[in-house]
């Protein structure tokens, strides 16, 4: 995967430093961006930007502003080298939110192992859902794979959420966030609950989610997770909405639909040793018995409990 890195400087020293600092790390990529031309290097959305104060046309405190008013580049990292050792000139900038500020001479090391583990640092955060904070698909595929591979015998609880698209057209995006927020939370809350060993809980997306728990706990689990989303998932509705049980929702034709308040299905996959070759073929079998659990009306869990032939 290549890095692209921008470097706001309105000379070259610092890009020609810092090309030559990387020359062996091919993935790197660095790009001069003067001054006058910094509202077309937001378009293009770098990894990181790095500012050279004793260069820059603008004042450094007005470049990181405009950074960090770009929506897009809202939470872009930003380098400031510069010479000016003053204390509350550097305060001023990590104030703007700011990750870093190096004061020139430059150290090779310092700088290289810098921006190294800031982009290490993004590519560990891509893997987490922003919104929950949970695993996302690259850790639910190799604990997956870890479990197969130790021929552990274990349960795969898949989770998906019913008449979630009905909700989030009565009520936004924004409030179909804070039902994916509780559905990660009760998750969370019961599979540490169960007291599993090396139970892992992750992100598919949306709201998908998965759970890893021990073979022999996955049913109280599933019951727990049930009876608290129903107890509690009424609060995300108007009290008109909870107390008829459902919402109204005009489809493509304009004729109103009504659909049940939203409700979760568990699709339960039971691994036992030898019986799956790989992680698609356990995605397979959750897909097809989670399908299973959302024809149920309601709330429910289906588990495939098949053995070895």
């Amino acid at each position: 995967m290549e890095h692209e890195i921008f470097i706001i400087d309105d000379e070259t020293d610092l890009l020609d430093t810092v090309k030559d600092i990387f020359k062996n790390e091919r993935e790197y990529r660095f790009k001069g961006i003067r001054t006058e031309t910094i509202e077309n290097a937001l378009k293009n959305i770098p990894e990181l930007f790095i500012i050279h104060e004793d260069t820059a046309q603008k004042p450094v405190l007005e470049l990181c502003k405009q950074i960090r008013a770009d929506e897009d580049n809202s939470i872009t990292p930003i380098i400031v080298v510069s010479s000016n050792y003053d204390k509350q000139h550097r305060l001023d900038i990590l104030e703007c939110a700011v990750e870093y500020f190096i004061i020139k001479p430059i150290d090779r090391d310092y700088i290289f192992h810098t921006i190294k583990n800031i982009v290490r640092l993004l590519n560990t955060n891509r893997r987490v859902s922003p919104l929950t904070g949970l695993p996302g698909n690259v850790q639910i595929h190799a604990e997956l794979k870890k479990r197969l591979a130790n021929r552990d015998e274990f349960a795969v609880l898949y989770f998906d959420l019913d008449n979630f698209k009905a909700y989030n057209d009565v009520y936004g995006f924004v409030k179909g966030d804070e039902i994916i927020k509780f559905t990660a939370r009760t998750i969370l809350k019961h599979v540490n609950e169960s007291e599993s060993e090396e139970s892992f809980v992750g992100h598919i997306g949306g709201d998908d989610f998965v759970a890893i728990i021990d073979n022999n706990k996955y049913e109280e689990v599933c019951q727990d997770i049930i009876a608290e989303f129903d107890a509690k998932v009424e609060d995300y509705f108007t009290e008109e909405d909870a107390k008829r049980g459902y919402i109204e929702v005009a489809n493509r034709k304009n004729i109103i639909e009504q659909f049940p308040l939203t409700s979760i299905s568990i699709g339960v996959v039971a691994v036992e040793t030898k019986r799956f070759h790989n992680i698609l073929e356990i995605g397979e079998v959750g897909a097809q018995i989670k399908h299973i659990a959302k024809t149920i009306m309601g709330s429910s869990y289906a588990i495939d409990r098949r053995k070895n032939d």
